[in-house]
Formats: C-alpha cells, structure tokens, sequence
C-alpha cells in the first residue's frame, strides 16, 4: 500500500526564491530514485512565503526509508537546511492524504467511500459495543461509541476501503 508523507518547513527569511527554485529542481531529480511515486509542492498563502509543504508518496515503508536513507536525499537535506528551519515528516493515513492532496478524488466519491466505512461500522458498534455500555448516560455512550468509530474507520475501515476502490477512486 502506497505510504504519503507530508513535510511541512519553514523558509529562512530572504532565501524563498532560492529555495522553491532548488526545491523544485530537486523534486524532479528525486524520481529516480527507485520507489517514488510522487511530489508536490504547496506554497503559503500570498504574503507569507516562508512556510512550504511537501508531499510525497511512495511505493511502500521500505521504498519510504531508503529514499530518506539515500545519498541524494542527504545530500538535498544538508543543503535546504542551509535555507530553512529543520522540517516536521508526518506519515500521513486514510483519508488524510485525499484532503491534502492537489489529485483527491470527487467530493461525491469521497462521501459515497465513507458511507461505506460508516454504515456498516454503526451497525457493528451498535450490535456490539453499544449493547454492552446500554446501561450508561447517553453522552457517555456517544463519546465510547464515536471513539470506536474514529479509531475502525481510521486505522481499518477507510485503509481497507481506499486500497480495494484506489483505481474508482483515482480522479
């Protein structure tokens, strides 16, 4: 399964241009380095051209890893550190990609795939979970119950949903 990291940093003051002119030459050479599956660049917004977000996407954790481990990525992070403050990785999961990512798909696919990760998780919660906590006030079951849904939908449902509809999905 594709894994998406985003980087976000911070532009020293005085060395933008230099910086997405480099940033940009670099994105292109780091397509031949074996597993990378895509970049894309998100600028601040105008006014404020110090703060610049990356997105990356590749072909799995180990493809992830030795693009990081590698010559060329080291050679990159030793010169933009010369140029920003240090960066902030985040792997990214789920859904969380489609709503930063320039290529998510269509709104009413996205509603129509979370449709089917939250009907039949409800149901499960309901039959399950929501038997067992019938008893307690009924903030408290919403909070146990919305939690169970945020964490199936999260880390199971929607990872599972996303691999099995990637190519209906794709814009």
């Amino acid at each position: 399964m594709p894994v998406h990291v985003a980087i976000t940093l911070r532009i020293l003051p005085g060395k933008e241009d230099e910086f997405k002119q480099a940033l940009r030459k670099f994105m292109g050479e780091s397509f031949t380095q074996g597993g990378v599956h895509g970049a894309s660049m998100i600028t601040s917004l105008p006014g404020d051209e110090s703060e610049i977000g990356i997105l990356r996407t590749f072909q799995d954790p180990a493809e992830r890893d030795a693009f990081y481990q590698s010559e060329q990525f080291k050679k990159w992070e030793a010169y933009a550190l010369t140029l920003t403050e240090p960066p902030v990785y985040r792997d990214l999961n789920g859904l969380e990609f489609w709503f930063l990512s320039t290529g998510a798909p269509p709104r009413w696919k996205m509603a129509l795939v979370i449709l089917l990760g939250v009907f039949p998780t409800s149901l499960l919660l309901f039959y399950t979970v929501g038997l067992i906590i019938k008893d307690l006030p009924v903030p408290v079951r919403l909070l146990i119950t919305s939690a169970c849904m945020v964490g199936l939908l999260n880390w199971l449902v929607m990872p599972f949903l996303t691999k099995a509809l990637h190519r209906w999905l794709k814009p």
